[in-house]
């Protein structure tokens, strides 16, 4: 049975809670990602995927100055990289989520998606 670690993508893409949306944005077009982790003194404060731009940001007419802690989801399921790979896909399931962030020790390590399975 594989680990989360052995599939978990380490190409996190950061940004802190004092960035806005448009910078969060910018990183997810630069490096062809769908989710950013925000990251406040080494501890995951939450996440932000691109349908949170969509239906939090420009759907509610917020200007792209808004700050990432207005648009964010800050309950986000983690998994360990200890964890089985069939635990992640459960959690994937059961929470209806397609990011699962891999925290170590407090710290952000990895992350988790659909595409890790395939």
């Amino acid at each position: 049975m594989k680990k989360v670690k052995e599939i978990m993508s380490t190409n996190c893409i950061f940004c802190t809670p004092l960035e806005n949306v448009f910078e969060a944005a910018v990183k997810m077009k630069e490096s062809n990602a769908d989710a950013v982790l925000i990251v406040e003194n080494d501890q995951l404060a939450g996440i932000i995927t691109d349908r949170d731009l969509v239906t939090k940001g420009i759907a509610e007419k917020r200007p792209g100055s808004t700050k990432i802690t207005d648009v964010m989801n800050g309950d986000v399921v983690t998994i360990t990289p200890d964890a089985s790979a069939e635990d992640a896909a459960e959690m994937l399931a059961a929470h209806h989520i397609h990011h699962l962030p891999v925290v170590e020790d407090g710290k952000v390590v990895g992350i988790i998606t659909e595409r890790c399975f395939t």
